[in-house]
Parts: C-alpha cells; structure tokens; sequence
C-alpha cells in the first residue's frame, strides 16, 4: 500500500536518504529550505524553513500516514563557552519547532489508520559526553517528548526515535574533516567506524513500515555499540 510520507528536511543528509529508498514505493513529501538533490526523484518539494515558516498544508495530502522530522545541530563546544542563546537555539531547531509542526499536523495524522512518526536523538543523551551539554538537553527533551506522545496517542500513532552516534553527513563534516579525524572517531566505536546514512534510513524506513507495528515509544540506538558497549 502506498503511504503518504512527510519528511521535514530530506533535500540531503539522512532524510535524503530515507527519500532515497522510499519514494519507488510511496508518495514522499519533503519540505526543506532547498530542492537540491531531489532533481531525479518523484517526490513533491515543499519550500519550508522551520524558523521563519507555517508549512503550507494545503499541498499536503488530508491524511498523512509516516512523519519524520530531520533537522538538527551538532553544537559541540565546552559549558563555560555555551550561552544561554545557544541552548535556546539548539532547542528550537531540534525540539520547538517539532513540537509546532506536529501539532499542526495532527488532523491528518490522525486520519491515517497507523501514523508512525519518527524523530531523531543522539546516544549523547544515553551516554555523558562532554562538549555534548547543549544537544543532549535538546536532545533529551525528544525523547521525553515522543515517549508521551505515543503514550496519548497508542494506538492512534506510533511514535519513535532513532539515536544515532556521529554519522558521516554534512552536518558532520567539521568533524570528520581529514582522514586522521575520521580515523579517531571511527576507533571511538566497538564497530570501528562512524555510521553512514544509510544506515541510519534503514531503520527510519523500518518504523515507517508495517513491519514495525508493534512498536512504539521507543528510543532505538544505532550508534556502532557504543552506547551499550565497552572494548576498549
């Protein structure tokens, strides 16, 4: 069955990605600031930048049966450097602007017989990270977040969150800028590498499938073990 699929930012990156692999089977919606990439895939680009922008829901489709907000910030820099306007900051992009186009979503997610919704986290929230203060609160408040939604929702919508540990996108390159950077990062985990976005869409693609029904509120780890393990 062919589902209506709202990305928000999936013009490159992990939500390009996700696109990528399911626009064959589905009708993909993205709304981001630029079209670039989506040149040669059958999916309906809507203008959107969340700090300045109302969606324009009158293009989207009345039922709406997979959500999946993307955008993010990697703000690493120590506590004492951080201002109050830099936490403010990394919570709107990460966390307020979520919550204003969830609920303005809401009719048509609720017309769909199961939406899945899927945000991001980072095992920083898992893990203390130093550096991480700012993206863990943000973060953080995601994951309280989605596990109260789908606790009001279920079995209205299921909702989940992916916490990824550094992966290889443009948000990423600051840090993976030279080989001996990439190198130190892929030995920080037990898989030895940093993660690629394919696999994070692997599993966004899994929890916006009915091969997920059965799962909901969760907070779903794929960080190449470390946030489970330690080998070295």
């Amino acid at each position: 069955m062919r589902k209506n699929i709202l990305l928000i930012g999936g013009s490159h990156g992990i939500g390009f990605e996700i696109a990528l692999k399911l626009y064959k089977d589905h009708n993909i919606f993205i709304a981001s600031r630029t079209s670039e990439n989506l040149g040669n895939l059958e999916v309906t680009h809507i203008p959107y930048d969340a700090s300045k922008d109302e969606i324009d829901a009158s293009v989207l489709p009345e039922k709406i049966d997979g959500f999946v907000y993307c955008p993010g910030s990697i703000n690493l820099k120590p506590f004492k450097m951080l201002s109050p306007k830099a936490f403010e900051d990394d919570m709107q992009i990460n966390f307020m602007f979520l919550v204003k186009i969830v609920h303005s979503l809401l009719p048509k997610l609720k017309n769909a017989d199961q939406a899945s919704l899927v945000f991001f986290s980072t095992v920083a929230v898992k893990v203390g990270m130093p550096f991480h203060t700012s993206i863990a609160a943000a973060k953080g408040a995601i994951e309280g977040f989605a596990k109260a939604l789908a606790a009001e929702y279920a079995p209205q919508f299921r909702v989940n969150v992916i916490a990824p540990s550094l992966t290889d996108t443009p948000l990423a390159e600051r840090l993976l800028a030279n080989e001996k950077k990439k190198e130190m990062m892929d030995n920080r985990h037990p898989l030895k590498r940093v993660g690629q976005a394919e696999d994070i869409a692997n599993i966004a693609r899994f929890l916006l499938s009915e091969d997920s029904s059965w799962i909901t509120g969760q907070v779903i780890g794929v960080d190449g073990g470390m946030s489970t393990l330690n080998v070295n």
